[in-house]
């Protein structure tokens, strides 16, 4: 049994003479067909010859470039318009002449330089053929003339629209790709910065808190395993991440969930900050982009908290509703002094775009001497 698809995808494949050559055959075989002789364009109205062993290289001359339309446009239509004015100046008037409108169009199509050049001289070696023509006694007249010349631009405009239409998808599709690409590495960007930047800092404050634990051995061992195991946990999401810019790696790209905030809250305790978990409502389990937001929402505030209020009361609650996550951390800033230099302000704002894209209202305030984020995600419609 033939499979259907694979002669597609191998026709597609093809080199494109080989997938032009079957008009130009076919073109050439209804030329010679006896029912269809003497039936083709009679340009100048001259009376119609019968076929000979010249009427076979005319149609030949005609066909045969058809095969290269595309591949070689101008050369095609110079010998295709050599094979017309032969047939028509001789008078066969074969189906063949139809080659010459398709070869007009076919180079306004896929020519890519000298168009214009192209179309004058065309256009310039129409007038010997009329001349031609109109001294071998034909009677067309130059409206039957102008008639025609207007049929063949007809042709080459309607390549010329092909062409631009072309073109201007190639275009739109390339600036999608690049949109594509842009939002991609944003997406990434932003990804290298919550988990670089919490894990990072995360380590520092436990390396810095290290410095004074010497004299007690238990808590520095602690520390220093806490330290190890952030650290793994960031080369960890490094190479997920790192993933997503491989287009060899053949699995999908780790993304947290609000089932992590335990273990992220934990770590940031195991740092020395003194966080309270609240929790209200069961978690969605077709979240999905909204999970993620409001997981890096919390991520981004903790890591905050551990930069510029170290030691401070943080508080995070957490509602899951039917339609919406909100989530909301506090920090009262009665802490001490900022336990790394203070950030560039990109996780506050890749927060607030990424809550922006989902529809939903982000804000981040100083209150009472802390500071206060606050998100609330929409997460789909009741069902």
């Amino acid at each position: 049994m033939i499979d259907l698809r694979r002669v597609q995808d191998l026709w597609r494949r093809s080199d494109v003479t080989v997938r032009d050559a079957p008009l130009a055959l076919a073109l050439a075989l209804s030329s010679l067909v006896p029912a269809l002789r003497s039936n083709g364009t009679q340009l100048g109205d001259l009376p119609t010859r019968p076929m000979d062993a010249l009427a076979l290289a005319v149609v030949a001359l005609e066909c045969a470039p058809l095969a290269v339309r595309r591949k070689w446009p101008t050369v095609c239509l110079a010998l295709v318009s050599i094979g017309f004015a032969a047939d028509q100046l001789r008078g066969y008037h074969t189906v063949a002449g139809t080659a010459l409108p398709i070869a007009l169009l076919s180079t306004a199509a896929h020519l890519d330089r000298y168009r214009r050049t192209t179309m004058v001289v065309a256009s310039a070696a129409y007038v010997p053929l009329a001349v031609g023509l109109d001294r071998q006694g034909s009677a067309e007249g130059i409206t039957g003339y102008v008639t025609f010349y207007l049929a063949l631009a007809l042709a080459w405009g309607i390549g010329a629209w092909l062409r631009l239409s072309r073109a201007a998808e190639a275009e739109r599709r390339r600036h999608v790709a690049e949109t594509t690409l842009t939002m991609e590495r944003t997406r990434v960007a932003r990804e290298l910065h919550d988990v670089v930047t919490h894990h990072v800092t995360a380590m520092v404050v436990q390396a810095e808190a290290a410095r004074y634990l010497t004299a007690s051995p238990e808590r520095l061992e602690q520390t220093l395993t806490a330290i190890t195991d952030t650290g793994r946990r960031a080369v960890t999401d490094l190479r997920h991440l790192l993933g997503l810019l491989n287009p060899d790696h053949s699995t999908e790209p780790r993304t947290p969930s609000l089932g992590e905030l335990n273990a992220l809250v934990e770590q940031v305790r195991r740092a020395g900050q003194p966080v309270e978990l609240t929790e209200q409502g069961e978690p969605m389990a077709t979240a999905g982009s909204a999970g993620v937001t409001a997981y890096r929402v919390v991520q981004e505030a903790l890591t905050n908290a551990l930069k510029h209020a170290y030691g401070s009361r943080t508080s995070v609650y957490v509602r899951h509703g039917e339609r919406e996550i909100t989530v909301e951390v506090r920090t009262d800033g009665s802490g001490t002094h900022p336990a790394s230099p203070g950030g560039s302000g990109r996780g506050l704002a890749g927060l607030r775009e990424r809550v922006a894209v989902l529809g939903g209202e982000f804000s981040a305030v100083r209150r009472d001497g802390g500071f206060v984020v606050r998100a609330c995600i929409p997460s789909g419609s009741p069902s």
